[in-house]
């Protein structure tokens, strides 16, 4: 008879996991997938409005209605897909992404139906592009901070 020394069948045991280990460990996934995905997202474009100047000419462009309903497709789409796969109302820093999908579908939907009170509301910003770049990059390392 082979005997295996006490505490050593443990290195080829897996241990069970419950289905809410199993449900934390997805749902916590998809935070780092989005924290990782916003983060990236923040900072490239602060970090492009910054070396360019591209957000006074994006603020400039929301005179144009067709230009700022195709972009509220995509704003409500992005928005949409962060709500349905991580709509997580919890006490850390994960509420923020779930905060940030939800904003980001109502900014969609208010593009598409409102063009007109996003180019008042991106009218206020003009005088704080760097501010709001800034905050952009912020938040973005935050994340990705958060992510990795």
């Amino acid at each position: 008879m082979v005997r295996i020394p006490e505490g050593s069948a443990k290195l080829f045991l897996k241990p069970s996991l419950s289905i809410d280990d199993l449900i934390k460990n997805r749902n916590m996934e998809i935070s780092i997938f989005f924290a990782q995905l916003w983060g990236s997202f923040f900072v490239i474009f602060g970090l492009l409005f910054i070396i360019t100047r591209q957000l006074g000419k994006t603020i400039e462009m929301t005179d144009d209605k067709a230009f700022v309903i195709s972009t509220g497709y995509i704003t409500l789409l992005m928005g949409l897909v962060t709500v349905i796969l991580h709509n997580v109302w919890v006490a850390d820093w994960r509420v923020a992404i779930t905060i940030l999908g939800w904003s980001t579908l109502i900014k969609g939907i208010m593009k598409i139906g409102f063009p007109e009170q996003i180019h008042k509301q991106a009218q206020r910003f003009k005088k704080k592009q760097m501010l709001s770049a800034a905050f952009m990059i912020i938040l973005g390392a935050w994340l990705l901070w958060m992510g990795f």
